[in-house]
C-alpha cells in the first residue's frame, strides 16, 4: 500500500479563508472588540497554520464553522488567568503545588487598599528622608523570635545563598554530612553552596555526627559553621547528633559564625497539634549568630526568606551586592508585616495555615457529615484519617482528622473534580476519592457541594 499523502489537495486548500477573511467576519470582529485585533490576528494565524497541518494528515475537512469556534476558543483561553482559586480538599495545609501558605483576611485588605498608591515602603514619614524597606518587619521579629536585626529577601533558598556567598565565598563550610538534604524540585544543599561559590568541608557521617567531628574539620580556610534543619524527613535509630549549645561554643572557641537553616520557620509552639518542630527563638536563644526560614511555611505568611540573628552579622548581609538583587517588594513586605503583627498579638486565627492546623478533628467530623447530608445520590462514609502540615516540613507527623470517602470510580471523579470551576483537588486513598475539609473554608463547602453533586449526575460517582 502506498503511503499515505501528507500534501492535502488544492481542492482543500481553497475551502479555507483567509486571515483578511475571518477578521471581517461579524463573530470574529466581536472578539476584536473584546481582545483587540492583535491578539486576534495572531490567533487565527496559528489556528491556519493547525488547520493545514490537519489537511496534510487527513484528520480534518476545511469546516469554516468549526473554525470560528475553534479561534473563539483559543481567544478565550488567552483571556482566562492561568493562576486561578482551586479549592484544596486534600488536606495537605501548605500545600507547595497550591501556593502554599494562605494570606490572612487583614493582609488581603491592606494590600487591596495600598498595592495602587504610593508607601512609605523606603520612605521615612518622621524625618522626610530615605528609610530602609526592613523597618515594617524587623522590630516584629525581634518581638517574635528574639532577633537583634532581621533582613527579608525572597525565599530561603537565596537566603541561604546569601550567607554562603557573603561569609564563606573562595573559603570553607563546614556542614554533617547527614545534613547535605534535598528539598522540593531539586533543590539541593550541595548545589547552592558550590553555586554561591563556598566550598564544602563534609564532617562525620550520613547518621552519626559528634561535635569531636566539628572541631577536627576546622582549617584556616573554615568560615562558618553551617547546621541544617532535616525539614523533609526523619533520621531514626543509631544516630547523632551535636546539641545546639554545644556547637556554639565551638564557634565561640574558634571565632567562627554558626548559622542554622531552620527551613519550615516554626515561630509558634505547634506540639498540642501534633507538629513539632524546632522554633527559631530557641535557636537564637541558644546562641546562634544567625537563622534563616522559609515566610510561607508553618510561619503561615507570604513566600519570603527570613534572615535573623546578630547585628553585625546582618549588616554584613545588608552590604552585599546580591542583598539587592533578592530584596522583595512591597507586596510582600505588607503581607509579612500583616502575619507577623498576628502572632505578636496571638490571633492564631488570624494565620489561615494555623488555623487549619489547630483546627479540632470533631469540628472537620460534624462539616463533613453536613456536607455530606446536602450531597444525595453519592455513596460516602465519614472515615478516620490524617492531615498533613506539609510545604516540605513535618515529616512523618501528621494531624488527626476525618475524611470523606467516596465509593466511586476514583481516578474519573478526581478529573472530573479538577475539571470544574473552581477546580476541586482532592486525593485518591485505598481506591477511594477522599476528601478531607481540614483545608476547605467554610464559604467553600457549597462550592464544593455543587461539584460533588455535579460528579454523581455525570455517572462518575
Amino acid at each position: 500500500m502506498p503511503p499515505k499523502s501528507t500534501t492535502p489537495d488544492r481542492a482543500a486548500l481553497r475551502q479555507i479563508p483567509s486571515v483578511d477573511e475571518l477578521l471581517s467576519r461579524p463573530k470574529i470582529e466581536a472578539l476584536i472588540a473584546i481582545a483587540g485585533r492583535v491578539l486576534v490576528t495572531s490567533i487565527i494565524r496559528k489556528q491556519l497554520a493547525q488547520l493545514r497541518i490537519a489537511l496534510a494528515q487527513g484528520l480534518k475537512s476545511a469546516d469554516s464553522a468549526a473554525l470560528e469556534d475553534e479561534i473563539h476558543a483559543a481567544v478565550a483561553l488567552a483571556l482566562t488567568p492561568s493562576l486561578r482559586r482551586v479549592i484544596n480538599a486534600t488536606g495537605v495545609v501548605l500545600h507547595t503545588n497550591l501556593g502554599r501558605a494562605l494570606l490572612s483576611e487583614a493582609a488581603i485588605q491592606h494590600i487591596a487598599a495600598t498595592a495602587g498608591r504610593y508607601t512609605n515602603l523606603e520612605y521615612d514619614i518622621a524625618t522626610g528622608k530615605r528609610g530602609k524597606r526592613d523597618v515594617h518587619t524587623a522590630h516584629l521579629l525581634a518581638e517574635i523570635v528574639g532577633a537583634q536585626s532581621a533582613i527579608v529577601v525572597n525565599n530561603n533558598a537565596a537566603a541561604i545563598f546569601l550567607v554562603l556567598n557573603t561569609f564563606a565565598k573562595g573559603a570553607e563550610v563546614i556542614v554533617s554530612r547527614g545534613e547535605l538534604i534535598e528539598i522540593g524540585d531539586g533543590f539541593r544543599i550541595p548545589d547552592i553552596m558550590a553555586g554561591s561559590g563556598a566550598s564544602i568541608r563534609e564532617v562525620g557521617t550520613t547518621n552519626r555526627t559528634r561535635i569531636e567531628d566539628y572541631q577536627g574539620g576546622i582549617t584556616a580556610g573554615t568560615r562558618l559553621l553551617l547546621r541544617v534543619h532535616p525539614s523533609n524527613f526523619k533520621m531514626e535509630g543509631f544516630t547523632a547528633r551535636p546539641e545546639l549549645r554545644d556547637l556554639v561554643a565551638l564557634g565561640r572557641e574558634r571565632g567562627l559564625p554558626v548559622y542554622e537553616d531552620l527551613g519550615s520557620g516554626c515561630a509558634v509552639d505547634l506540639r498540642p497539634f501534633g507538629i513539632e518542630e524546632p522554633l527559631a527563638a530557641e535557636s537564637l536563644s541558644a546562641g546562634v549568630d544567625l537563622v534563616s526560614f522559609s515566610g510561607d511555611k508553618l510561619l503561615g505568611g507570604p513566600q519570603a526568606g527570613i534572615l535573623a540573628g546578630k547585628p553585625e552579622i546582618v549588616a554584613r548581609l545588608r552590604r552585599s551586592p546580591l542583598f539587592r538583587a533578592l530584596r522583595v517588594d512591597k507586596i510582600v513586605c505588607q503581607a509579612l508585616e500583616h502575619t507577623l503583627r498576628s502572632l505578636l498579638l496571638e490571633r492564631w486565627d488570624a494565620v489561615p495555615a494555623l488555623a487549619m492546623i489547630r483546627l479540632p478533628a470533631a469540628e472537620i467530623r460534624a462539616r463533613a457529615e453536613a456536607l455530606v447530608a446536602r450531597t444525595p445520590g453519592i455513596r460516602t462514609e465519614i472515615v478516620p484519617g490524617s492531615s498533613l502540615a506539609g510545604g516540605g516540613a513535618t515529616p512523618q507527623q501528621s494531624i488527626p482528622t476525618w475524611l470523606i470517602a467516596i465509593e466511586c470510580d476514583a481516578p474519573a471523579a478526581e478529573r472530573a473534580l479538577r475539571a470544574g470551576d473552581p477546580p476541586v483537588i482532592a486525593r485518591i486513598q485505598n481506591d477511594k476519592l477522599v476528601l478531607d475539609l481540614r483545608t476547605v473554608f467554610r464559604e467553600e463547602e457549597e462550592e464544593l457541594a455543587a461539584a460533588l453533586g455535579r460528579v454523581a449526575r455525570n455517572g462518575a460517582g
